[in-house]
């Protein structure tokens, strides 16, 4: 994770893609949504935060943009197209337009199998995950068009791919997302705007930071043992970072990645090849 102090000197480091961009963040919270948040003002861009939360806004905004000038928190819930057309307008009025859109708002709590399942729940993780993101992608798609193209990141999961049990309807959910991108990729492509998705497996970041002291505090071992259980076979032999899944999301998000539409890809560490 980047230090907040570390967060603007991407020009130093010769490594800004998006210098002069308006990129909005959803699901900004303490992990891959900050991280987004940290990576997108470090490539020089200008932040539009979203989250249902105000204050976990601003609290990170006021720590990742001390000046206030590249950041602007909107609280945002994006099953509710009014809050999404009024998060677009906030942008645009404040920035005069949205070049891009990382997509990482997502409801992640569906456990149980075919029977154990609330399928109260499947819908819950359709409606956020599948229509949520249709929903926040209609206006920021007509800003899009208005300013000659953009590029739209969603977030996948490798349980789209990889089942993992009890995650069967949060992968489902991911799995019908991915769908969407290629009719979305395809209907948008016509007006300059890409869409791909960046494809995680585990990040270390505060969730599973949180889950490995669990397992060490519960089974009495050190902590690396844990991590090692789960990530001694991948071929980096190691965790991914939120942060590194960030920085994936963008160069997606960045010039660099003008030619490329939808396609997915997957950060894991070697995880799992495809």
């Amino acid at each position: 994770m980047v230090p907040p102090e570390d967060v603007h000197n991407g020009k130093e480091r010769g490594r800004v893609l998006l210098e002069g961009k308006t990129v909005i963040v959803t699901g900004v919270g303490a992990g891959l949504g900050r991280e987004c948040v940290v990576s997108a003002l470090r490539e020089g861009a200008n932040v539009v935060m979203a989250a249902r939360t105000r204050e976990t806004l601003e609290a990170a905004a006021a720590e990742l943009d001390q000046s206030g000038q590249r950041t602007l928190p909107v609280a945002t819930d994006i099953t509710d197209a009014d809050a999404c057309a009024a998060l677009v307008a906030s942008a645009q009025e404040r920035f005069g337009s949205v070049d891009a859109l990382i997509q990482v708002a997502a409801f992640e709590y569906v456990f149980g199998g075919l029977h154990e399942t609330n399928l109260d729940d499947w819908r819950k993780a359709f409606e956020t995950n599948v229509l949520g993101a249709l929903t926040v992608l209609r206006p920021v798609t007509d800003a899009m068009k208005e300013s000659g193209g953009g590029a739209v990141v969603l977030i996948g999961s490798q349980s789209m791919f990889k089942p993992s049990l009890p995650q069967a309807g949060y992968g489902a959910s991911k799995g019908a997302l991915l769908s969407a991108m290629y009719y979305l990729a395809d209907e948008l492509g016509a007006h300059n705007i890409r869409c791909n998705m960046v494809v995680p497996s585990w990040m270390w970041g505060p969730p599973v930071q949180m889950l490995v002291e669990g397992k060490a505090k519960h089974k009495g071992v050190p902590e690396a043992e844990v991590l090692h259980d789960i990530v001694g076979d991948f071929p980096l032999r190691r965790m991914t970072e939120d942060g590194e899944v960030a920085d994936v999301a963008m160069f997606f998000a960045s010039d660099h990645a003008k030619a490329v539409t939808g396609q997915h890809l997957m950060v894991n560490a070697g995880e799992m090849m495809r």
